[in-house]
């Protein structure tokens, strides 16, 4: 009795000991987890402030006459663009929908209740729609006339300041190319106020000259990309307007027979 209340004895502590070992690894492990988790946010930081600091520094170097302009068109292309995307988004209209909606309302409650079905919603759709059933007592031909007229307004309204935006794209390279021609030229100022052609000197200024160039490529491309999304979401808007015009129309000459 007393070997087996001892070997019992035995198991106990050496089942504790073995969890004791188990908590311990396992706080270890995860404490060593933890560190690298650390370590690894703090190379992220160290990285996003080695960028940065680059940037800032190439920035400088490029000058700030030309660097300056070139970050100004950066500034004025994205503050436009990203105007334009979200009029264009809120612009953006479930034509099929309204279009139902309208043609529902025209045949229970005449052209009155389709207006106020069209004043309920907002987008350049909605807006052509109100012109032509507000037309629409007078003629089909009226109707078509005033949607004609009120879609090139609305059409130039989607393409306000974008014509801005492709100004800047073609300018932020064009600045860059200025700058890199003056660089150059000083470049040479210095090599012949030196008397000597010094390698530090050329491969300094010809440094110097590149990044105003660079900066503007950057600033050409990011712009380019936002401009071609305005573009393409523009013609959307004016195929559904389109589309959505010669379905009015249809309505209203199915109403009046």
């Amino acid at each position: 009795m007393k070997r087996i209340l001892s070997l019992l004895i035995i198991s106990v502590v050496l089942l504790s000991t073995f969890e004791v070992k188990a908590q311990d690894e396992s706080a270890a492990q995860e404490v060593m987890q933890e560190e690298v988790m650390q370590e690894e946010v703090m190379q992220e930081e160290v990285a996003e402030a080695n960028f940065t600091q680059e940037l800032k520094n190439r920035f400088i170097e490029g000058g700030p006459g030309f660097m300056g302009i070139v970050l100004a068109c950066l500034i004025f292309g994205l503050a436009i663009a990203i105007e334009r995307i979200i009029y264009l988004n809120l612009a953006t209209t479930n034509t099929q929908k309204l279009t139902e909606e309208v043609e529902s309302a025209l045949k229970s409650g005449g052209t009155e209740a389709a207006k106020e079905v069209c004043r309920n919603t907002s987008g350049p759709v909605a807006s052509i729609f109100y012109q032509g059933l507000d037309r629409a007592d007078d003629s089909v031909e009226s109707a078509e006339k005033a949607v004609v007229a009120y879609g090139g307004v609305q059409m130039g309204q989607l393409e306000k300041n974008v014509s801005w935006i492709s100004l800047f794209i073609a300018l932020a390279p064009m600045l860059g190319f200025m700058g890199t021609v003056i660089g150059m030229i000083q470049a040479f100022d210095k090599i012949q106020a030196a008397g000597d052609m010094q390698p530090s000197l050329v491969a300094g200024g010809i440094k110097v000259a590149l990044l105003t160039t660079v900066f503007g490529l950057v600033v050409a491309i990011i712009l380019q990309i936002f401009y071609n999304y305005i573009v393409a979401k523009i013609d959307s808007i004016v195929n559904d307007m389109e589309d959505a015009s010669i379905t009015l129309i249809d309505i209203l000459v199915a109403h009046k027979k």
